[in-house]
């Protein structure tokens, strides 16, 4: 059932007894694993929750203590909403474990393919509102990546799989991933405070248009702003990443009010667009189409940037 003496690996159909609480789990599938523990996925009380079963005990207490601070902000979490936390007996062992509401969606790598580059700026709207919570609390998020983030499924805002690498103000960040590291680019130190999560945002942003994660040259801030000014898909959020990247600015609210307000410049200069005659009833009938649909989706992502976000 189980194996190795930090990793834990748990059988379907296995069945974990909470040692103080007395619930009762039956492991469904491995749902992932990460540095912190292995995630599964679980029946409880007809429901499907997530069962994470920690490597160690400290860390997942710490990882608990954020998630809870955060449940208490009420709505729009950013991430699971936690239901227990417990002790499982097994083999004359304890092995600590949390359980967690299970996030249905798509992983953010996965989904930003599949995406416009302007609903991606919505999306990131909606993760720097959580994240100035986030900050608001005492937080930084730390190991902030696509990986880490989830496409809600229905509904199409952003939550947090993982909070392993949440760390109080003030205090050295730990759990980190290079490519959206400030202090792997030196553009910064691993110092947990607001901008080391905004800069996590630019580098989003840079992964995003470039479609992948690149290779660090031997000047690596002139490499970030190059790309800032030669990727297309930047054009309109130029000045709003670099900034990102640089440190300019100092809460995650500036930063999304910067970026709210350029979604709605772009959403205006494509209502004053206007068709123009065509020689061809065809040819104005196809490009009064491709204009209205245009019009429309811009309309739509700052509606819903209004209702979700606002």
């Amino acid at each position: 059932m189980m194996t190795g003496q930090d990793d834990v690996s748990i059988l379907p159909g296995t069945v974990l007894k909470g040692k103080w609480h007395g619930k009762h789990y039956q492991i469904i599938r491995k749902l992932g694993s990460g540095a912190q523990g292995t995630v599964y996925l679980a029946h409880a009380d007809q429901r499907t929750v997530a069962v994470k079963v920690a490597k160690d005990r400290a860390s997942l207490i710490s990882e608990m203590n954020v998630l809870k601070e955060f449940n208490q902000l009420g709505a729009d979490l950013l991430g699971p909403y936690l239901y227990d936390t417990d002790d499982w007996q097994e083999g004359g062992r304890l092995i600590a474990f949390s359980v967690m509401e299970y996030l249905r969606g798509t992983a953010l790598n996965e989904a930003l393919p599949t995406q416009s580059f302007d609903w991606i700026a919505v999306f990131l709207v909606q993760l720097l509102r959580h994240l100035q919570n986030l900050h608001r609390i005492g937080y930084a998020f730390g190991d902030l990546k696509p990986e880490n983030l989830m496409l809600m499924d229905p509904g199409h805002h952003v939550r947090c799989l993982d909070f392993g690498g949440a760390t109080r103000l003030g205090r050295s960040i730990r759990e980190y991933t290079e490519f959206y590291d400030r202090g792997y680019w030196g553009l910064g130190t691993r110092k947990a405070e607001p901008g080391y999560d905004l800069f996590a945002c630019g580098m989003i942003m840079l992964y995003a248009a470039s479609g992948r994660r690149f290779e660090k040259s031997a000047h690596p801030e002139e490499q970030l702003l190059h790309i800032c000014r030669t990727k297309p898909q930047l054009a309109p959020y130029r000045e709003i990443v670099a900034g990102a990247l640089t440190g300019r600015y100092t809460s995650a609210d500036q930063m999304r009010r910067d970026l709210l307000s350029r979604l709605m410049e772009r959403q205006n200069t494509v209502k004053a667009i206007r068709p123009k005659k065509k020689n061809r009833r065809s040819a104005k009938k196809d490009w009064a189409k491709a204009w209205m649909t245009a019009s429309l989706l811009l309309g739509v992502y700052v509606i819903f940037v209004m209702i979700y976000i606002m």
